[in-house]
């Protein structure tokens, strides 16, 4: 393995069985093919980033809409979030110094968001990446002891607090980049579709190429 390995947790984009929140209102095909569209632009930005071995860190066996050669396809073990984190972070830990787990909710992430959590791990034992939410979309370390992330309030506001709480009390200095957004609630679709309008169309091509293949207008869906 040559590089940091960053492990993109993902489901496999399943009508029914992702964005199940978001299907309320765009119905279960579309919500899929919007975590399909989301993951493609997450997984493109590791894919580029100079010094990294991009992982899919599936949460199951199945159909993904990306290239990703075998090696690099790390199924999840089975357990709680902080369970599954560990032992992907592991396994990275196994071949490299230093290991990120990374979200694929946040189509906005950029080259510079994992330049900083690497320029940061260079300086730090673990780095956070908060979502707007109160949980996080990036967690880097260079350890990751059994049970560091067992128990801690997952889907929740204090789930980035209580997790780098958890992080120091192991003696860790934690250091923290910039935050993003998850989109989980239409709420956070409104936002993702106003904030691409203002940026670069390098950033979440796929994701906008959904929208753009809807005609996406919130008034056209029920909230």
């Amino acid at each position: 393995m040559t590089g940091i390995p960053v492990c993109v947790f993902a489901k496999p984009p399943i009508p029914g069985r992702v964005k199940t929140r978001l299907a309320c209102f765009l119905g279960q095909v579309e919500a899929a093919r919007l975590a399909s569209a989301m993951l493609c632009d997450v997984w493109s930005v590791v894919h580029n980033v100079a010094g990294v071995f991009p992982v899919l860190a599936a949460a199951e066996s199945g159909s993904f809409p990306l290239d990703v050669p075998s090696e690099r396809v790390w199924l999840q073990q089975s357990g709680d979030l902080g369970w599954r984190i560990e032992g992907i972070l592991r396994r990275g830990l196994q071949a490299a110094p230093a290991a990120i787990a990374l979200g694929a909710d946040s189509p906005l992430l950029t080259a510079g968001h994992l330049d900083e959590a690497i320029e940061c791990l260079n300086r730090k034992d673990a780095v956070l990446g908060p979502s707007d939410d109160g949980g996080f979309y990036l967690l880097g370390v260079h350890d990751c002891p059994s049970g560091v992330l067992a128990d801690l309030p997952w889907s929740s506001e204090e789930t980035y607090r209580g997790t780098a709480q958890r992080l120091k009390a192991r003696g860790m200095r934690v250091g923290t980049i910039r935050s993003l957004f998850d989109v989980d609630t239409f709420a956070d679709l409104e936002r993702l579709r106003s904030q691409l309008d203002l940026l670069p169309l390098t950033i979440a091509p796929q994701t906008r190429k959904w929208f753009d293949e809807i005609s996406w207008s919130a008034s056209s869906f029920q909230r």
